[in-house]
């Protein structure tokens, strides 16, 4: 294939693209998109497929935390290890190592901000090589992995993902 790149780009955009159509959009064979998506995902360069749901427009009440956490890295793993063991929560949705003032965000979901309060107090903050902590609540979603949480915006956002 080509012009493999261009192909992850569309799944990203709508993951729900089927292998004709993404040859279609690409130029290359449905033999040809087949075979490099499932070479993508035995490397694991495609991780998963996902929906993005809006969750306001359901009668799930979760809450989303963003937490900032300082760490102190361990000798000769850096910040990898301690990372590792936040992502073993099933809370945890996404962690990210970061520059600037703090050094990994801690994105989770909870049922409520006590519960969220519950799982830093309980379980982030005390684990070892944490030097502290900044939760900051989710209040409301504007844009998610590029597609907009706009309800004034009507069909856009299906015309976009149904190409």
């Amino acid at each position: 294939m080509n012009n493999p790149e261009k192909l992850l780009g569309l799944l990203c955009q709508d993951a729900r693209l089927t292998p004709a159509q993404l040859a279609a959009m690409t130029g290359a064979t449905e033999d040809e998109v087949a075979e490099t998506l499932r070479a993508y995902e035995k490397n694991n360069t495609i991780l998963g497929y996902k929906t993005i749901v809006d969750w306001d427009k359901t009668s799930n009440e979760d809450v989303t935390a963003l937490i900032e956490v300082k760490i102190t890295p361990q000798k000769g793993m850096g910040f990898d290890e301690i990372a590792r063991q936040i992502c073993s929560h099933h809370q945890v949705e996404s962690v990210y190592l970061m520059s600037g003032g703090f050094d990994l965000t801690v994105i989770i979901r909870g049922r409520s901000m006590r519960e969220v309060a519950r799982f830093v107090s309980e379980q982030l903050a005390p684990m070892e090589h944490v030097l502290s902590t900044g939760t900051h609540f989710i209040l409301k979603k504007y844009k998610e992995q590029s597609v907009e949480f706009d309800p004034s915006s009507g069909d856009k956002r299906e015309v976009m993902l149904s190409w």
